[in-house]
């Protein structure tokens, strides 16, 4: 090959290059936007929510609806405590949510084990039973075990809600821990084994760092079902100052008038607690998410 044909070779691939970076520029611009314009549309009901907290309730309906309030009324959030004793709610609310996040983490993870890890009779079909679980609506199951919470004497307090999570918090999150608990390699169970450690040092020193962040992932879930948890809330619990914060904002509704700028006001200050913790925890979420497999 002459000189000319590598010359002419060489400016080729240097134009293929070029035109690689370019495309994937493109490609990366092109992503960004589309992002961008998914987040908006994610975030528009949330500054919606925040903007009409700062308004008027007959200013909320006006044609055509303003993208900024009027005018900023921050003393909507000045909401006396004889109509939406806010930190009574919320300390009724952590209640349950932490006691449920709690026993259904824990109990979580020696379920999951046990479907990963050992071996006895009618593992499979129990674990079937249990996956299988998850088919049933939350309607079929309601009226037997409010009975069942009925007859118990359990009514109007908090035990409902908060003692099946001691059965490891759902069957989805038993799932999620024994799919990830299969994602390590057994030969570490194996060398803790000729170590003399037993099943609960393995699970304690080997399993439980490496899932981690399904861990997190899991207590995270806990936490979103039960703080948003309307419908047994409103079944179980019906004096008023045993409520949550979400059975405290059907207060603001009113056979003849409802104070709607109070409603998102009330709305806004109940979810702020869980966007603190989402904040806090979503980088272990995420990981917990993508992750499929451990590291060599």
């Amino acid at each position: 090959m002459t000189g000319e044909n590598y010359r002419k070779s060489g400016m080729l691939f240097s134009g293929s290059v070029r035109s690689m970076k370019r495309n994937k520029k493109i490609a990366d611009i092109t992503a960004f936007i589309i992002i961008i314009c998914m987040s908006v549309i994610v975030l528009l009901p949330i500054w919606w929510m925040i903007r009409s907290s700062l308004m008027k309730s007959l200013d909320i309906f006006m044609r055509p609806p303003p993208f900024f309030p009027p005018d900023w009324l921050w003393s909507n959030y000045n909401i006396p405590p004889t109509t939406f004793n806010y930190f009574r709610y919320l300390m009724n609310t952590l209640s349950i949510v932490v006691p449920c996040v709690v026993f259904g983490t824990v109990t979580a993870v020696p379920c999951a084990y046990a479907f990963a890890r050992l071996k006895f009779k009618g593992k499979n079909f129990i674990f079937s039973l249990c996956v299988g679980s998850m088919l049933l609506p939350t309607m079929v199951t309601l009226i037997p075990l409010y009975i069942v919470w009925s007859n118990l004497g359990f009514v109007d307090t908090y035990w409902p809600l908060i003692l099946p999570y001691l059965c490891g918090g759902g069957a989805f999150n038993i799932f999620l821990l024994r799919q990830f608990i299969m994602t390590v390699p057994k030969e570490l169970d194996e060398a803790a084994k000729i170590d003399g450690a037993g099943y609960l040092r393995t699970l304690v020193s080997i399993i439980v760092p490496s899932i981690k962040s399904a861990i997190i992932v899991v207590a995270l879930l806990i936490f979103m079902t039960t703080w948003n948890d309307l419908l047994q809330q409103m079944v179980y619990i019906h004096t008023p100052k045993n409520y949550t914060l979400v059975l405290g904002l059907t207060i603001f509704f009113g056979t003849f008038k409802t104070d709607y700028a109070g409603v998102f006001a009330a709305t806004v200050l109940s979810f702020i607690p869980g966007v603190l913790v989402y904040l806090f925890g979503q980088r272990y979420f995420v990981e917990g998410i993508v992750m499929t497999g451990m590291k060599n």
